[in-house]
């Protein structure tokens, strides 16, 4: 756990620096995600692999923090891609391991549904796909961080019992739900 929230403020530094802009109107206080916030959200039964924590609107842009799960993939099975239009996502791996593809060919590529919950909440407007030929291919395990800009698929190959990681969300173009908490501290 302490390296879980050591981890996650180098992440957030990270995304800080990725998303370094001046707010015009800046925030009065910060934000708090305690360890306990994340593993509430990481051990919640419900909500897919992909969860947000919280999103803030900081002036200039919203932030948000997120935590995935990926179970195994299939060997020689296609890799789904996605692509977020406007977020810039920061990966930080708590546990776990997999190659990570990003950019390249994707076929197949449509729009996810603007109902979704990962359009309304989690990271905006997207576009899904299957990779044809990756431009990277890279082993990402614990400890390991990686930065993907706006526009770029990516997707995970090669986990064999799993995947979790956290995701730092920057957020220029405010798709993000502002002030959103996940439903799970709500309770």
């Amino acid at each position: 756990m302490r390296i879980l929230l050591g981890s996650i403020a180098g992440v957030a530094a990270v995304a800080g620096t990725v998303a370094f802009v001046q707010a015009q109107k800046p925030p009065v206080l910060a934000t708090d995600i305690l360890a306990s916030e994340i593993q509430a959200v990481v051990n919640a039964p419900t909500g897919g692999g992909d969860r947000l924590i919280k999103a803030v609107d900081i002036g200039d842009y919203n932030q948000g923090v997120g935590v995935l799960r990926r179970g195994p993939t299939k060997p020689g099975a296609p890799v789904g891609a996605i692509m977020h239009e406007h977020i810039t996502e920061v990966y930080y791996v708590v546990s776990g391991s997999g190659t990570l593809l990003t950019g390249g060919t994707v076929v197949g590529a449509k729009p996810a549904p603007a109902d979704s919950e990962i359009v309304k909440v989690a990271v905006g407007p997207s576009m899904q796909g299957t990779f044809e030929k990756p431009a990277q291919r890279r082993k990402v395990g614990q400890g390991d961080m990686v930065i993907i800009p706006p526009g770029v698929y990516h997707g995970f190959d090669e986990v064999t019992t799993g995947i979790e990681y956290v995701s730092v969300r920057t957020d220029p173009k405010h798709v993000l739900p502002a002030g959103y908490v996940s439903p799970v501290l709500k309770k």
